[in-house]
C-alpha cells in the first residue's frame, strides 16, 4: 500500500474518532441535563457535583490520540512528493555511478592514446579532430590512427563538418 492511501485511512479513522468521542460527550452532557431537569440541581445526594465528578481526561486523551493520528496521515498524504523526489535523485545518482563504473570498465580494454581520445570526447560530444588533437597532444596521423581504431571497435563516430570533422561516441557511457 502506498504512503498516500495509507495517509487517507489514517485520516479516516482520525475523524471517525474524533466523531465517537464528541458524540459520547454530548450523550453524557445529555444525561447531565436531564438529571438536572429531574432533580433542579446538578449535586447528587450524596453531594457530588455531576459537573466536577466528570473525568475530562478521557476526551482530552482522545482527542490528542486523534489529532496525531490526523496528523499522521496528513503527513503521508501531502509530503508524499517529497519522498518521490529524493528517490528520484537517488536514482539519477544510481545512473551516474553505473555509468561512471561502465566507463572505467571500458577504460581498461583501451591503449593510453584511445583512453586520452575517448576521455576527451565524453567531455565535449561532437568535438572537432583539430580541438581532440589540441586536447590530447597528440599528432595529426596518430590521432587519426587513434580515431579509425577507435571506429573499428564502435566506440565512436566521425561526421564531417566543413574541413574539418566531428567525433562523437556511439556508446552511451
Amino acid at each position: 500500500m502506498d504512503n498516500k492511501k495509507l495517509g487517507i485511512i489514517l485520516i479516516i479513522i482520525g475523524i471517525v474518532l474524533v466523531t465517537a468521542i464528541y458524540v459520547a460527550k454530548a450523550k453524557e452532557d445529555v444525561l447531565i441535563n436531564k438529571i438536572i431537569l429531574e432533580e433542579g440541581s446538578c449535586f447528587l445526594d450524596d453531594g457530588t457535583c455531576l459537573h466536577e465528578d466528570r473525568d475530562a481526561s478521557f476526551y482530552i486523551l482522545g482527542w490528542i490520540f486523534s489529532a496525531a493520528i490526523i496528523t499522521l496521515g496528513a503527513y503521508l498524504v501531502f509530503f508524499e512528493k517529497s519522498q518521490q523526489a529524493i528517490l528520484s535523485t537517488l536514482e539519477k545518482q544510481k545512473q551516474i555511478q553505473v555509468g561512471e563504473e561502465k566507463f572505467s570498465i571500458l577504460l581498461k580494454g583501451l591503449t593510453s592514446e584511445e583512453k586520452k581520445v575517448i576521455k576527451a570526447v565524453k567531455e565535449q560530444d561532437g568535438i572537432t579532430q583539430q580541438t581532440l588533437r589540441l586536447r590530447t597532444d597528440l599528432h595529426k596521423s596518430k590521432l587519426s590512427i587513434v580515431l579509425d581504431g577507435l571506429e573499428k571497435k564502435g566506440l565512436v563516430a566521425r561526421k564531417a563538418k566543413g574541413k574539418t570533422k566531428q567525433v562523437f561516441l556511439k556508446v552511451n557511457l
